[in-house]
């Protein structure tokens, strides 16, 4: 999928949490967030948090970006736990 599409997809995405929370930024995050996680496939939140992490996300507005930035950090943080203590192949150090 384009880079402009996901980043519009985003965006709408963001639009209907930040009218459903108004009051509260850090539920929208976590709305739009579970959203991506839920309904994206892997490639497609793959793919946007590469454009964000490039910095070729001009046009993603500050809570869709705040949901994706989240969801890198937890990917990194998923894939430092999956390592620790682990020898080659996966065996216990």
């Amino acid at each position: 999928m384009s880079p402009d599409r996901l980043i519009y997809m985003a965006n709408q995405i963001g639009k209907f949490f930040a009218a459903q929370e108004r009051a509260n930024e850090a539920r929208a995050v976590a709305g739009i967030a579970a959203h991506l996680t839920k309904f994206w496939d892997p490639r497609m939140r793959r793919d946007i948090i590469g454009q964000v992490a490039n910095g070729q996300a001009d046009g993603l507005d500050t809570l869709p970006r705040r949901a994706v930035e989240q969801l890198a950090d937890s990917a990194a943080q998923a894939l430092g736990a999956g390592s620790r203590g682990c020898g080659e192949k996966g065996q216990p150090a």
